[in-house]
């Protein structure tokens, strides 16, 4: 049974940072090289990244409870529990936390239109916030990698 949970949260690690990186490097910028409507290379980047937001919660949730379970409070001690947690915490302030307030912008400022609309300055910020937060998130992955051993 130790080797299936070790396994799982060796998956949820690689699945987590792969699709991290995979959505956030290819994907997403492939939609808006390659489509010429870039409203609907952002509804398919935004359908995309909310997966992405429930792979993370649920990779990370399984890692804490791995890692608790394993090493009970030593777990509070360790890098991994750290970086797991803000790994998370940044999943869910992107898509429960700034997600809304975008879809909100693109509402009132229609979304075909929104970078013409008075909302583009709050849109693009927010955007850029989100922005930054995944990429933290994606270069702590990268860190979570590299400090895992065989």
């Amino acid at each position: 049974m130790k080797n299936l949970t070790l396994n799982l949260s060796l998956i949820a690690i690689t699945l987590w940072v792969g699709a991290l990186w995979a959505i956030g490097g290819i994907a997403a910028p492939t939609l808006f090289s390659t489509l010429t409507d870039k409203q609907l290379a952002g509804m398919l980047a935004g359908k995309m990244f909310t997966i992405m937001a429930y792979v993370g919660i649920v990779c990370g949730i399984y890692l804490l409870i791995y890692r608790l379970a394993n090493e009970g409070a030593r777990a509070f001690k360790q890098w991994f529990f750290w970086i797991v947690l803000a790994m998370l915490a940044l999943t869910l302030i992107g898509h429960f936390g700034i997600q809304p307030i975008i879809q909100k912008l693109k509402m009132e400022g229609g979304a075909a239109a929104v970078m013409q609309s008075v909302a583009a300055d709050r849109f693009a910020r927010w955007h850029g916030i989100a922005s930054i937060l995944y990429v933290m998130q994606s270069l702590l992955g990268l860190l979570l990698i590299s400090k895992q051993r065989p």
